[in-house]
């Protein structure tokens, strides 16, 4: 299902559920991040215990089990298949024995950071980014009932990607009728054409996991200076101090502040699966929180998501790098734009930040008004005749984003760009599912026709935020009175009560259909943007992967 329906592989990745229950979900962060060091042995002594009732041993040093030697996945996919082993199948299995499994599963049969490019949406649990798989084939027959990146998250052989087909006719007996099929043979077109597809674009075997396995991983330990971006207190900035507790196994401690000045604190746990999989729970300023990051490959850099555990839905993006004396990094540059003719205070955020502060050409620091290895912020001026474009800013040997030189806002991008919220509390079990919104600003291009695809990104701009009705049906209904508020300042949709609503036509809940519009001023004009927001029913089940 697609809000608009643009076309089968442009969709919200998480309008519909599956089948593990939101007290799984919960479960499964103390199975990531608890996990305590196991041998290979023995894991593959609990594989012989637990699971060779179905599964047998093949006598294949490199493949040793049966089915499960002939898959690959990330560390939330192997705990997606404890968990349907465990409620279709009669797994018997300790917690302890299914943490040591996910680690050593992960590890030796897990996904290279290659492999997780652009598919780690889901895993970070961003429940509005919007996906475009390149096969359309795969998207046309599995994006149905689920996300893309779902599938592109696992590797598995040829016959292992048919059984799977055969387990979801076995499974899921109306899945033909679901899928749209009545118009052709789903189940023969699948097999056919989609599964070998599927071993062609996720095989079993791939030189970027040949190539990952050959690494040599290193220890997270150390010093991160981190910056990321959270609702309703916008952008910090932070240090995260890693100390290693055992092997993949680290205390973090954080210490930061928000762009407001107020403090930033806290403390957690992480484990390191696949050499470069970061996974935490951590405790800010009293709030339980989740991470999920990608190492890179050289172990000097993480980037993810940190998000709320009781409400997934409200985080950010993170960047981290890890800190050496030999290393100088700029990390984030706010505002990342200047005006033409305008002056403004520029915050230049990184690590080592010595030397030199270069802006780039026709733009002048005219004082600096702070500043520290970590932060630096300047008074810059931009000539009325700067050069429009990107401007790379500089500190001394450190690099690393630009400043926007522009001379009219253009237009608004709300983003996400398409969202859900759901309606909930009301006396009910499931809260409110929200949506946090930001605005990013772009001045035209050289042909100067905003939305085209010269467009100049100039960042995220503060923005005053309002609700619309979406269409004549939504302004009918009255939407805009019952689907909900959103806070003016912050962008923070909290959608309607759960339940039926006397007030409305037939008593009907609070769901509709509304706009999200965004208002920047720039100068003596305001420029507005809006998107699509559909307000709807709870979900009531929550797939790690969905």
């Amino acid at each position: 299902m697609n809000i608009n329906k643009p076309n089968r592989t442009s969709r919200s990745v998480l309008l519909k559920g599956g089948a593990l229950a939101w007290a799984q979900l919960a479960a499964l962060s103390g199975l990531l991040t608890m996990a305590t060091v196991s041998s290979a042995g023995d894991a593959q002594q609990i594989i012989r215990d637990r699971c060779l009732s179905c599964h047998s041993e093949t006598g294949d040093r490199q493949a040793p089990f049966s089915r499960i030697s002939q898959q690959r996945k990330t560390p939330e996919g192997w705990e997606m298949t404890l968990q349907r082993m465990q409620a279709i199948r009669g797994l018997k299995i300790s917690p302890q024995e299914k943490r040591t499994l996910i680690k050593y599963l992960s590890d030796t049969q897990g996904l290279a950071p290659a492999e997780t490019e652009g598919v780690r949406y889901v895993l970070e649990q961003n429940r509005n980014a919007v996906e475009s798989l390149e096969n359309q084939a795969i998207a046309g027959k599995c994006s149905v009932c689920h996300s893309g990146a779902r599938v592109a998250l696992q590797r598995r052989s040829e016959p292992e990607w048919e059984k799977l087909v055969h387990f979801h006719m076995a499974q899921f007996p109306t899945i033909e009728l679901l899928a749209g099929a009545r118009d052709h043979d789903w189940f023969e077109q699948t097999i056919n054409e989609i599964v070998p597809e599927l071993a062609n674009s996720y095989p079993l075997n791939s030189t970027q996991w040949s190539d990952w396995k050959t690494v040599k991983k290193q220890p997270l330990t150390g010093s991160w200076r981190a910056v990321g971006w959270l609702p309703e207190k916008g952008e910090y900035e932070a240090r995260f101090t890693v100390t290693a507790l055992d092997s993949d196994y680290y205390n973090l401690d954080i210490r930061g502040k928000y762009a407001d000045g107020s403090p930033l604190s806290g403390t957690g746990r992480a484990l390191v699966y696949t050499g470069y999989e970061w996974r935490s729970n951590v405790t800010i300023n009293g709030i339980k929180m989740r991470q999920v990051f990608a190492a890179s490959e050289d172990g000097l850099a993480m980037e993810g998501r940190m998000f709320l555990r009781s409400a997934n839905e409200l985080g950010g993006a993170v960047r981290a790098v890890r800190e050496s004396p030999d290393r100088s990094h700029i990390l984030s540059i706010s505002p990342s734009y200047l005006k033409q003719g305008e002056r403004s205070v520029i915050n230049i955020i990184g690590s080592r930040l010595y030397g030199k502060i270069a802006l780039g050409h026709d733009l002048k620091v005219l004082k600096i008004l702070s500043r520290s290895a970590d932060r630096v912020s300047v008074l810059a001026e931009a000539t009325e005749g700067a050069s429009l474009g990107k401007h790379p800013v500089s500190i001394g040997s450190a690099n690393g984003g630009y400043l926007a030189v522009y001379d009219r806002l253009a237009r608004v991008e709300v983003t996400p760009t398409e969202s859900i919220a759901r309606v909930g509390g009301n006396g009910g079990k499931l809260a409110k599912q929200k949506v946090a919104y930001r605005a990013v600003g772009y001045a035209a291009g050289n042909d100067g026709q905003p939305g085209t695809e010269d467009d100049l990104r100039l960042g995220y701009m503060p923005a005053h935020w309002s609700l619309k009705a979406f269409d004549e049906v939504a302004e009918h209904d009255k939407d805009l009175l019952f689907a909900g508020t959103i806070n003016s300042v912050t962008g923070v949709f909290i959608p309607g009560d759960a339940g039926p609503n006397p007030a409305r036509k037939m008593s009907t809940n609070n769901v509709g259909q509304l706009a999200v519009v965004a208002t920047v001023k720039d100068g003596n004009q305001q420029v507005s943007g809006d998107n699509h927001l559909l307000v709807t029913v709870p979900t009531f089940m929550f797939p790690v992967i969905q």
